[in-house]
């Protein structure tokens, strides 16, 4: 019976599944929009990833991470919750097994992380500003009536790309309008755009860093073609874009399950919880000053999970 590992990435923008083999080889992946409701997410998705199963596999590990991964953990009986600068980084190796400089970015955060003989020595992220994410491109695409994905393509056409002021998405728009206003190029401006997603990332994350080579390029934004040639330009080195980029996370947290078992019994809950009745619930922990905010997890009414606490008071249950 063939075994798999599973990895589940919950993010804000989407959520994403990804199944490895005993060898580490891709099984499946799977992507779909997070929309604000990570429990039904994960239970669609987890219900999807079944039919993508090879027939008489065996599910024997499950990993979680990204910002939902204590609330999917929950919800599927995850062996392994990993944080996801570890999961991006196992991936990264995974392929690239000298990569000492990981640039990722999704829809509402980015990262850096730095790698030295397959150790992560320093890392940055960044969850606030959405001026180095994939949203900064996708509202500028929405405003000009265009799909995000033909920003990139756009871009690539540029030959005298307008700089754009990209360190808040409200100046970037402004001064977008500006140029168009003195009758610039549309592939010229976008190009300035992509430019300045790399130009705020870069200035926020890396800044007082060595961004050594390799360089990998992960996360939704890197099939974004116009982000990758504005980053070769600025760093002027090459970067890599991975074929499966933009479920990296997955990937990773499903090869560190993979590791992990070596023998252990998963706590996996199986596929049949997709039709469970799942809610989550939130309180304001009062045993000390600091008033934790706990989340919970009820099944059937019954509470099956809580976490969130500064001390281990709630884990567990």
């Amino acid at each position: 019976m063939a075994t798999v590992f599973v990895g589940i990435d919950v993010g804000s923008v989407t959520t994403k599944f990804a199944a490895v083999d005993q060898d580490g080889e891709l099984v499946f992946d799977h992507t779909s929009r997070t929309a604000g409701r990570p429990i039904e997410t994960v239970l669609a998705g987890l219900a999807h990833a079944a039919t993508l199963l090879p027939s008489g596999a065996e599910v024997t590990g499950v990993g979680t991470t990204g910002s939902g991964r204590q609330l999917a953990g929950a919800l599927v009986g995850a062996d392994l919750v990993k944080n996801e600068i570890t999961a991006h980084a196992v991936a990264a190796l995974h392929f690239v097994p000298a990569v000492k400089t990981v640039i990722d970015i999704g829809g509402q955060d980015s990262k850096l992380i730095m790698l030295r003989d397959g150790i992560v020595v320093d890392f940055a992220m960044n969850s606030v500003c959405t001026a180095g994410t994939g949203s900064f491109l996708e509202q500028q695409a929405n405003r000009l009536g265009m799909a995000v994905e033909d920003l990139g393509r756009r871009a690539l056409r540029s030959s005298h790309p307008v700089r754009i002021a990209g360190r808040c998405t409200v100046f970037a728009e402004s001064d977008m309008v500006h140029k168009q206003q003195l009758g610039h190029s549309l592939d010229d401006i976008l190009y300035g755009l992509c430019q300045a997603l790399a130009r705020n990332y870069l200035n926020n994350l890396a800044l007082g860093k060595a961004l050594e080579a390799p360089v990998v390029f992960q996360g939704g934004v890197a099939a974004n073609a116009g982000v990758v040639r504005a980053f070769r330009e600025l760093l002027e080195m090459e970067v890599l874009v991975l074929p499966r980029h933009q479920v990296m996370g997955a990937l990773g947290v499903a090869l560190l399950v993979r590791d992990w078992q070596d023998g252990r019994s998963t706590q996996f809950k199986g596929f049949d919880i997709a039709e469970a009745d799942y809610r989550a619930t939130s309180f304001a922990c009062q045993a000390c000053p600091n008033l934790c905010e706990i989340a919970q997890i009820h099944l059937d009414g019954k509470v099956v999970a809580r976490w969130g606490g500064r001390c281990d008071r709630w884990e567990g249950g």
